[in-house]
C-alpha cells in the first residue's frame, strides 16, 4: 500500500509527493468510473433500442443467433483477461465498448419482461447501493482480501445453482438464489474496489495505466449489472 507520511520516488531523482500520489489515485479511479458509466449508457440504449424493434427481437432470440450473442460477452472478458498485457489500450478499449454492446443486446427482453418504471427504479436503487459500497471500499482501511476469497467461493456455489435451477425450474430456489446474488456482488463490490484502488501505481507509465483502469472498470461493470439484474428479479414488476 501506499507510504501517504512519505514522498515516492516515481523516476530518476525525481519524488512524488503526498499530494502528488492522492491526485493520480483520483485521476486513476475517475478513470475508472468514467469507463465503466459509459460502458453502462452503451448497455443500456443498446437493451433498449432491440427491445424496441420486434424485427431485431426475432433476429436476436427467435434465431441460433441467441447462442451468439449470449456467449460472445462471455468469450470477450477471457479473452480480455488473457491478452490486456499484449495488446494496446486504445484496442482494450474498443473491446470494451464491443463487449458492453453485445450485453445490451442479450439483455434487450427485460424490458419486454419487466414493466419500464419497474426496471427505472431498480437502476437507481443499484446505483446508489454501488455508489455508497464502492466507497466504503474506497475508504476504509481494512484489508478485504479475505472476504474477497469468500465471496469468489460463494459465486461458483451460486453459479452452480442458478445452473441446476434451469432443470428444475424451482420459483423458491430462484429467490434464494437472487437473495444470495445481490449480498455477494455487494460484497464483490467493495472488494473490487479496493483491488482496483491497491492496482495504482504511481510509476505506471499511461498505456499501463489507461490497461489498468479498462480491467478495472469491466470488473465494476459486471458487479453492477448482476447487481442490477439480481435485484430486478426480487423487486421488478413483470409485464
Amino acid at each position: 500500500m501506499i507510504n501517504r507520511s512519505s514522498p515516492r520516488s516515481v523516476g530518476y531523482g525525481q519524488q512524488a509527493t503526498a499530494e502528488e500520489i492522492d491526485a493520480g489515485l483520483r485521476a486513476y479511479m475517475l478513470g475508472v468510473y468514467n469507463h465503466m458509466i459509459v460502458a453502462l449508457l452503451i448497455t443500456g440504449l443498446a437493451a433498449f433500442g432491440v427491445s424496441q424493434s420486434p424485427e431485431l427481437m426475432n433476429a436476436v432470440f427467435g434465431t441460433p443467433l441467441k447462442w451468439v450473442i449470449m456467449l460472445a460477452p462471455l468469450g470477450m472478458v477471457f479473452f480480455l483477461s488473457a491478452r490486456i498485457n499484449k495488446i494496446q489500450a486504445s484496442t482494450a478499449q474498443m473491446l470494451f465498448w464491443v463487449f458492453s454492446l453485445l450485453m445490451g443486446v442479450s439483455l434487450a427482453s427485460i424490458f419486454v419482461i419487466y414493466e419500464m418504471g419497474s426496471i427505472t427504479r431498480v437502476f437507481f436503487i443499484t446505483a446508489a447501493s454501488f455508489a455508497g459500497l464502492s466507497l466504503v471500499g474506497y475508504t476504509t482501511k481494512k484489508n478485504l482480501s479475505a472476504m474477497g476469497s469468500f465471496l469468489i467461493i460463494g459465486l461458483f456455489g451460486l453459479i452452480i445453482a442458478s445452473v441446476v435451477n434451469i432443470f428444475i425450474g424451482s420459483p423458491g430456489l430462484e429467490f434464494v438464489i437472487s437473495i444470495i446474488g445481490v449480498l455477494i456482488f455487494a460484497g464483490l463490490t467493495a472488494y473490487d474496489t479496493q483491488k482496483i484502488k491497491l492496482m495504482y501505481m504511481e510509476s505506471d507509465g499511461s498505456e499501463v495505466s489507461q490497461k489498468k483502469s479498462i480491467m478495472g472498470a469491466l470488473t465494476l461493470y459486471l458487479d453492477f449489472l448482476n447487481m442490477f439484474l439480481f435485484l430486478l428479479r426480487l423487486m421488478g414488476n413483470r409485464n
